[in-house]
């Protein structure tokens, strides 16, 4: 089946041609170019738009803000991100990465979109021409959105602030078991003051690990310090069954895999 393409110079151009039936926004196309060649007949055009805007990064006094069409290769390699970099890596192989992008990875359905994992626990703001809402909010109405993502902002973390794992079955570049991300800041006497723990694969999208996250406060990083938040990570967790694991297995797994990101 042959897909139209459409190219417009502003978003907001791009925005009001997808008001037409069966388009789609093309980021990257990891995900709806192989949905239109494995045959989603719902798909009929690709809209897409070369706005300089939705390709800068932009860093400046400890805020940063990444445009919509920012591929994971370029976050990996950018000198001023390393602190989130390991995150970036994360998705797929060296080919996927110069194509994935930062707006695509927070549509991606479970079991990808581990990215968007990292800037859940970020509290990353995305913004569209409608305007900017938290990212929980977006997550939660994703599935109905028609807006083009124009860029996430959010605060850099320090380099021993922010802390990603994800599990796979296949190293280097295998789909996700799960994928945990944390920002965690400590006091001065090493307890945790605030913390902020997403999770991937432990529900239809990324979610928040809220009673881990309230857990860990006042809490040192140690053995015992991290049990009570060990022993309520499923909470509120409703992963699904795959090929690539079981709903039982995630949740086995999941406090094992957390406890190693606390104590690293």
């Amino acid at each position: 089946m042959a897909l139209a393409l459409q190219t417009f110079a502003t978003v907001k151009d791009a925005n009001a041609a997808l008001k037409s039936a069966g388009t789609r926004y093309l980021g990257g196309g990891t995900l709806v170019v192989r949905a239109a060649n494995e045959g989603d007949i719902s798909v009929s055009g690709l809209v897409r738009s070369t706005d300089p805007t939705l390709f800068a990064i932009e860093v400046t006094g400890g805020k940063v803000r990444i445009g919509a069409s920012v591929t994971m290769a370029a976050i990996a390699r950018h000198p001023e991100l390393g602190a989130i970099a390991r995150a970036a890596r994360a998705v797929g192989g060296p080919a996927v990465r110069n194509m994935a992008t930062v707006g695509g990875n927070l549509f991606a359905p479970t079991p990808y979109g581990d990215f968007a994992v990292a800037l859940l626990a970020l509290n990353a703001t995305v913004s569209t021409d409608d305007g900017a809402v938290p990212i929980e909010t977006f997550l939660a109405k994703r599935d109905g959105s028609c807006a083009i993502i124009t860029s996430v902002d959010f605060a850099l973390p320090q380099a021993d602030g922010f802390r990603f794992l994800k599990v796979s079955r296949v190293k280097p570049k295998g789909v996700s078991v799960l994928s945990i991300a944390a920002v965690l800041q400590l006091a001065g006497d090493g307890t945790v003051s605030s913390a902020r723990i997403a999770l991937g694969c432990m529900a239809d999208r990324p979610i928040r690990a809220r009673a881990a996250e309230k857990a860990l406060i006042g809490r040192s990083l140690t053995k015992d310090g991290i049990a009570p938040a060990l022993a309520v990570i499923n909470d509120g967790t409703s992963p699904a069954t795959d090929p690539i694991a079981s709903a039982w297995y995630r949740n086995e797994v999941l406090p094992v895999h957390l406890g190693r990101l606390l104590l690293s």
